[in-house]
C-alpha cells in the first residue's frame, strides 16, 4: 500500500492492536480470470500457530468461510493471499490549522499482511479454531455451543472452509497528521467532541503520545 514514511508505523504492538480491535479482514485472492476476488472475513490473530508451532515474527491470522463461497476454493488452490484490516478513520477539517493555506484530508490506521494461506480439514481443530473466535467475541457462547447436540455442531463444522494464515509480511499505516504537530492540539479537540469513530482517533493521539507532555501509552 502506499505509506509515505512519516505514517510509516513498526511497533508490532500498534499493528496487532488493530487487527484485534478492528477483526472485520479483507481477504484478496486472484481469481482464475486474473481478476481479484475479495472477501469480508473475521479473522482471530495470535503469536504462534493453532498446533503451537512457531509463527512468523508477524504471527498468524485464523478465520473461516462458508463452504459455498467460491473464495474458499482459491484459497485452498492458492498459497498467497493479502489481507487488509481498516482501523477508526474519519476526515480532517483544516481549520485545524492557524495557516488558512491547507486542505482537507483523511485520518486512519491500517494494516496490510502478505500470508501463506494452510487450510484446516480435520474437525477438531476446526471446533478448535471456532473456539478462538468464541473467545474473541462473545465467550459466554462457548458452553451454548459444547451444549448443542453433535449432529448439529458436525453440519455446521462441515459447511466452513477454516484457515490459517502466516502472515509473511506486514505493513501498518497510521495516518494521525503527525508531520503536522502545530494542528495537533486542535486536531484531538476536533476529535474528542465528534463522533465515536472520531473520539476513537482522539484516544490513539493520546496513546501514540501525539499530545504536548502525553507519553506513549503504546
Amino acid at each position: 500500500m502506499y505509506l509515505p514514511k512519516q505514517f510509516n508505523n513498526t511497533d508490532p504492538a500498534i499493528a496487532q492492536r488493530i487487527m484485534r480491535e478492528h477483526p472485520l479482514a479483507s481477504i484478496v485472492s486472484v481469481g482464475d480470470d486474473g481478476f481479484p476476488v475479495l472477501s469480508h472475513i473475521p479473522l482471530h490473530w495470535q503469536a504462534v500457530s493453532l498446533w503451537g508451532e512457531s509463527a512468523s515474527e508477524h504471527g498468524v491470522l485464523l478465520g473461516h468461510c462458508a463452504r459455498a463461497n467460491p473464495h474458499a476454493q482459491l484459497l485452498a488452490s492458492q498459497s498467497q493471499a493479502l489481507v487488509s484490516f481498516m482501523g477508526p478513520q474519519a476526515y480532517m477539517s483544516p481549520g485545524v490549522y492557524a495557516d488558512k493555506q491547507r486542505v482537507p484530508t483523511w485520518s486512519y490506521l491500517a494494516v496490510q499482511a502478505k500470508v501463506q494461506v494452510r487450510i484446516i480439514d480435520p474437525q477438531a481443530d476446526r471446533d478448535r479454531l471456532l473456539k478462538c473466535l468464541i473467545a474473541d467475541h462473545e465467550p459466554s457462547y462457548a458452553q451454548q455451543w459444547r451444549e448443542l447436540p453433535a449432529s448439529y455442531t458436525t453440519a455446521m463444522l462441515n459447511g466452513i472452509v477454516a484457515f490459517e494464515m502466516q502472515i509473511a509480511d506486514l505493513q501498518c499505516a497510521v495516518k494521525l497528521n503527525q508531520h503536522r504537530p502545530e494542528a495537533h492540539v486542535a486536531m484531538h479537540a476536533a476529535y474528542a467532541a465528534g463522533t465515536s469513530t472520531e473520539q476513537t482517533l482522539a484516544r490513539w493521539m493520546e496513546d501514540l503520545g501525539l499530545l504536548p507532555q502525553t507519553p506513549s501509552k503504546v
